[in-house]
């Protein structure tokens, strides 16, 4: 499973989604899509690429594959 961690590298920096939104000229409904990764299935590249330019990092700072089963344990952890 891909994990998208685009919350904890915002957190990491001292950034915000607004932050985000404003440096990338992305929507910011379409940021809190891809930190919710649950309710997406895809990132356009354009988007991913906007984003590595704003935070200056790589794809794989943001998205990165976890084992399923850490995976499902977390999601159960948060009560889904």
């Amino acid at each position: 499973m891909i994990e998208v961690r685009l919350k904890q590298l915002l957190e990491e920096r001292g950034r915000t989604r607004y932050w985000l939104a404003k440096e990338s000229g992305i929507n910011y409904d379409t940021l809190t899509r891809i930190e919710q990764a649950e309710l997406s299935n895809r990132i356009e590249l354009r988007v991913l690429d906007e984003i590595c330019r704003a935070l200056e990092c790589q794809p794989g700072d943001i998205l990165v594959r976890v084992d399923d089963s850490k995976a499902e344990s977390k999601r159960k952890s948060k009560g889904k």
